[in-house]
């Protein structure tokens, strides 16, 4: 009788779908989410983004802490790059807007040039099939602050103005540390503008 149970038990995780991320041609899903940009809280719309032309959309595990720091950034380094592109950028972390309201503002990170875009419930995380993991019990970031929420895996996404995945990649799988996802994302978007 054991054996017949636990055959049953692994046929059941076998036939589980696993989690991975959207991938490229998949319509990206549509969000709405509070925003910051330099401090001051938005609803941002990727839908209204796309309207403009293409949006990078990039996941990551938490404000303050190491990679997110170097991938934040390097992306306001790049942001004029972006910009004649024709692109927009878009963060997301499941961190509280108030939390990202400093670190959109903080001239060490997003310099108030680009907006991050709160998930607090990870619907939107969710919807891109990203998988999230809990903090570990007393974990503080760079400023010695408790992080108290789920860190989303580190994903980049850049979608076209017709809703379709251009582009996506990831740390686990493809290896790019956080800066390498600013400058690949980069590189898609400015061959799109040359198009």
């Amino acid at each position: 009788m054991k054996k017949f149970v636990l055959g049953v038990a692994v046929c059941l995780l076998i036939s589980l779908p696993v989690l991975a991320a959207l991938k490229v041609g998949e319509k990206a899903p549509d969000f709405s989410a509070r925003g910051s940009l330099g401090g001051k809280e938005f609803d941002f719309s990727l839908e209204a983004a796309l309207k403009k032309g293409p949006v990078v959309v990039y996941f990551f595990p938490s404000a303050y802490t190491k990679g997110c720091d170097l991938e934040a950034h390097t992306f306001s380094q790049e942001k004029d790059k972006f910009d004649a592109a024709g692109a927009s950028i878009i963060g997301v972390s499941a961190d509280s807007i108030a939390r990202l309201n400093r670190f959109s503002a903080d001239p060490d990170f997003c310099a108030g040039k680009f907006p991050v875009a709160s998930d607090t419930d990870k619907k939107i995380a969710t919807s891109y099939n990203l998988a999230t993991n809990p903090a570990k019990a007393g974990m503080t970031d760079v400023k010695g602050d408790a992080i108290d929420h789920d860190f989303i895996e580190r994903v980049t996404f850049v979608i076209g103005k017709d809703h379709k995945i251009i582009a996506e990649f990831s740390s686990k799988d493809d290896g790019l540390s956080p800066d390498q996802h600013v400058a690949k994302s980069l590189e898609i978007v400015q061959q799109l503008g040359s198009k």
